[in-house]
């Protein structure tokens, strides 16, 4: 048998050559797929190492404002609402107005109680004088009190030795029997006459010591003020500035601007001083509490720029603001039944805790949002 060498053409030499290339084309192809995956694997690292480390992101995230309960100060029937759910107000709008009646008479009758009071006080100035001129007059009583007690007890002495005169002569027969019985009875009356003299003398004395007392009282209440600035006409003016702003708060007004919310009340209904009516929304000072994971918050700090987003209006508008700082407790920590871990049957569950984050209000005024609206938030950590 004979043999002939292989030629170009030869189908053998043909199909080891496709071999050889397909396998060298995909050696190459692996080679190339591998150098991408390897540099995937770089722009992945680098993008995790010097971007997205600088980020940490969460769409845990609502929006919150501080809501202002609107309650009356002063209880009363409900006369008239002027507001309903949804509607915009401005701080001062009148939102309530309550039946009146019983707030302008308490306000009349404080009114009265002051003028009575300065009426009082002014009577008690023009008393003083009066009072004086009565301790001068029992002062006088008193001197002359003294002096008849002065001439009653010389009296006395008189009718003493007459009669003891009298008595020595009538052993002799010297004196009469009537002469001295006139003598026995005139010393009888000097001395009753001495008794009464004492008596009004202490009289006249209790009589000045009870008029200094009553002069001295009545200073007591004027001393050093003038009659508008006396106690009882303060106190009957702060009762009567009282009365006048209980009128006032018959007219329940908007605490803050914002969107009214969960109105309770209706016109007739007798509401009590505290009694939620309504609350107001400021939705214009909305702020945003992002609940981070608890190893997301290593480096976010006050200050740091946050970047937002909101499901109502989608990632095409961008809100931006600063962290204001964190709660002081994690969601579990003030939970009303909070996590109890006495059993031993502990599993560790990463916790989330409060961040505060502000709005720009330009950009809030242009998309506005309400009270519990999700939003995405990320924190710029290189701030």
């Amino acid at each position: 048998m004979s043999t002939h060498p292989l030629t170009a053409s030869d189908p053998l030499t043909t199909d080891t050559a496709e071999h050889a290339a397909a396998k060298t084309k995909r050696r190459n192809l692996f080679a190339i797929f591998a150098v991408a995956l390897a540099g995937l694997g770089l722009l992945y690292w680098g993008y995790v190492h010097f971007i997205a480390s600088r980020y940490v992101s969460t769409e845990n995230a609502y929006v919150g404002a501080n809501v202002a309960q609107v309650t009356p100060l002063v209880g009363g029937p409900v006369r008239e609402v002027l507001v309903d759910d949804a509607q915009q107000v401005k701080r001062g709008d009148v939102l309530v107005r309550l039946d009146d009646t019983d707030a302008r008479l308490a306000l009349a009758r404080a009114e009265a109680e002051l003028s009575l009071t300065e009426r009082r006080v002014r009577g008690l100035v023009a008393t003083d004088s009066g009072l004086g001129a009565q301790v001068t007059a029992r002062a006088a009583d008193q001197a002359r009190a003294e002096a008849r007690l002065v001439a009653a007890r010389a009296d006395l002495a008189k009718a003493k030795i007459d009669l003891d005169r009298r008595e020595a002569l009538a052993a002799s027969g010297s004196v009469s029997g009537d002469e001295l019985t006139s003598a026995r009875n005139a010393y009888s009356t000097a001395t009753a006459n001495l008794k009464v003299a004492q008596a009004e003398n202490a009289q006249a004395r209790a009589n000045r010591t009870s008029a200094l007392g009553s002069r001295d009282a009545n200073r007591a209440l004027i001393a050093d003020v003038a009659p508008d600035a006396n106690p009882e006409v303060l106190a009957a003016r702060a009762a009567r500035d009282q009365a006048r702003v209980d009128l006032e708060r018959t007219v329940v007004r908007a605490p803050v601007d914002g969107i009214v919310s969960r109105r309770q009340v209706q016109v007739g209904q007798r509401v009590q001083a505290g009694a939620t009516m309504m609350v107001v929304v400021p939705v214009q000072a909305a702020f945003v509490d992002a609940n981070f994971k608890e190893g997301q918050l290593a480096r976010v700090k006050p200050g740091q720029r946050v970047t937002l987003t909101s499901d109502l209006y989608g990632e095409g508008v961008e809100y931006h603001g600063r962290v204001i700082g964190f709660s002081g407790g994690t969601g579990a920590a003030f939970a009303v039944v909070p996590a109890q871990n006495a059993t031993g049957n502990w599993i560790k569950v990463v916790q989330r805790l409060p961040v505060r984050m502000t709005l720009d209000p330009k950009e809030l005024a242009a998309h506005p949002l309400r009270v519990g609206l999700s939003m995405s938030a990320t924190v710029n950590l290189s701030n």
